[in-house]
């Protein structure tokens, strides 16, 4: 939801009415195309005020899911790997791209599993959020795996990546953060959502 919710209203800028109106999409020109990783969209659009901007870039790139999982011992199943985009080796959650017809939920069990090796009787969703309000830049769907048990070896997914599972207190994961070894939003907002719904009720 981005309406707002129950949040006072203390005013707005450039509409009179005092409602937010969305923009109108007035033309969408395809630039770039590259299945099943990037698309790039140059849209035309009307802003409430009447102003035209003709350059207005939209990003769709590919949904994902996020898992936090949870051993019955209140330890974090995380995966330390290297990452291209920081270009650097850091901690984060598991997680991987929804593939086609396939829903979020079996992505999630399915990249846990290829991942680490850990299955988890208990799924919660955590909701389903865009990266970027601006550009779009994909979707994260989050998760919190309870109860995770190991019932193979982890790294079985994808060969360009070298994936080692570590378990840890949710209090290092903490620490982890303050001292920069984990750099991926992603990661940081599902374990923190994950401990706000209670990682101790497991």
């Amino acid at each position: 939801m981005c309406d707002g919710g129950g949040a006072e209203v203390k005013g707005s800028i450039g509409n009179n009415s005092g409602e937010i109106q969305p923009w109108e999409l007035l033309d969408s020109s395809l630039l770039m195309s590259q299945q099943p990783w990037l698309t790039v969209y140059r849209e035309k659009v009307r802003l409430p005020n009447g102003r035209v901007l003709d350059d207005f870039y939209r990003v769709a790139l590919p949904e994902f899911a996020v898992i936090v999982a949870v051993t019955s011992d209140k330890e974090l199943v995380m995966v330390r790997s290297y990452k291209h985009g920081p270009k650097r080796i850091c901690l984060s959650a598991p997680a991987g791209l929804v593939e086609s017809g396939e829903r979020p939920l079996e992505t999630a069990q399915r990249e846990l599993l290829e991942e680490t090796g850990y299955t988890a009787p208990e799924w919660r969703s955590l909701g389903r959020f865009v990266v970027d309000g601006n550009r779009q830049c994909g979707t994260a769907h989050l998760f919190l795996a309870r109860h995770a048990v190991q019932i193979a070896s982890g790294n079985q997914g994808d060969e360009t990546e070298d994936v080692q599972v570590v378990l840890m207190n949710p209090h290092h994961f903490l620490q982890a953060v303050r001292d920069s070894d984990v750099v991926l939003l992603s990661t940081v907002s599902a374990v923190a959502l994950a401990m706000v719904v209670g990682l101790n009720e497991i």
